[in-house]
């Protein structure tokens, strides 16, 4: 198990080297100059030079990513051109709201979808089995923004039952926990929908296998049968999907926290990219690249230590 781990660990950090390359490369390509951004629209082409050799723009490519290599591993993510404030300041004010409302999101997102994927699977063929159907398709198939934006119109704005703009507090104040209610609906609409699929397929296959009509000729109760020796063995590709889903939120996420105003890493982000605060941008990019690749770690992990299998492998 630990070397299974550790081997996993090793496989993070060249994902995390090409998504760090990639991103580095993507700031380069893009039209606007950080150095005119910085000295502002009257600056004299003196003064952009300046700032341009003060910022090290005007070094090869590889050595300016070797240098920003070297700020990285001493934890210096830089300095935001737009408020001259350090990135790593900005995003540790920004990252708590980004995982309350991911948190949010998941708590009621999770245990409904496999809820509503059991009694699919266990009624299979029945009409509530095609109305959770229909209900998950739907909801993979509406985008993010457009379930915020009905939930933003009727609910916040037309019945005016809760707020819809900015983060009201901490989830243990009241003001908080009503001001990410409509976000995290938002947030976990689209995770219901693949997570229920995915328990519907996986006990359907489990409520035919060799155990489970053992425990029924044994006389146990159905609801025992389901949810001891069905569900419990099937929830290994389940958990490997809300793995991957989680790291997927993280963009669904960015499109959230624009859209209900939410002072997240994912809105720092687009704020940073629409003003060409590269450093900002690069900051974002990389707190939102290792959320992913750690998610998918610990799932790797968890998924080893329920499947002795993948341990061999």
């Amino acid at each position: 198990m630990l070397r299974h781990a550790l081997h996993r660990i090793m496989l993070a950090f060249p994902v995390m080297f090409g998504v760090l390359l990639i991103g580095f490369l993507l700031m380069q390509v893009v039209p606007t100059d950080p150095a005119t951004v910085r000295a502002g629209p009257t600056a004299t082409p003196d003064v952009i030079a300046a700032i341009r050799a003060d910022l090290g723009l005007d070094a090869p490519l590889h050595h300016q990513f070797a240098l920003y290599m070297g700020r990285l591993v001493q934890g210096d993510l830089g300095v935001s051109i737009i408020n001259n404030v350090p990135v790593t300041q900005e995003l540790s004010a920004t990252i708590g709201p980004t995982l309350e409302l991911m948190a949010a999101s998941l708590f009621w997102s999770i245990p409904l979808g496999i809820l509503l994927g059991t009694l699919a699977a266990y009624w299979r063929g029945s009409l509530m089995d095609r109305c959770i159907m229909a209900v998950s398709v739907a909801g993979v198939s509406v985008p993010v923004f457009f379930l915020g934006l009905l939930l933003i119109w009727f609910v916040g704005f037309k019945w005016q039952l809760l707020p819809f703009t900015g983060r009201g507090g901490p989830l243990w104040t009241i003001d908080g926990i009503r001001a990410i209610i409509l976000p995290a609906i938002t947030l976990g609409g689209v995770f219901i929908g693949p997570v229920a699929r995915m328990t519907r397929t996986a006990v359907l296959d489990v409520l035919t296998a060799d155990h489970v009509r053992t425990a029924r000729a044994k006389g146990l109760p159905e609801r025992l049968v389901v949810l001891r020796h069905a569900l419990r063995n099937a929830l290994v590709p389940v958990i490997t999907l809300i793995g991957l889903q989680i790291g997927f939120l993280l963009g669904g996420a960015v499109v959230t926290e624009t859209v209900f105003a939410w002072p997240g890493v994912g809105r720092l982000a687009v704020g940073a990219i629409l003003s060409s605060d590269f450093p900002m941008a690069q900051g974002t990019i990389i707190v939102l690249s290792l959320g992913f690749i750690v998610v998918n770690l610990v799932v790797d992990v968890l998924y080893a230590a329920l499947d002795p299998r993948i341990r061999e492998a």
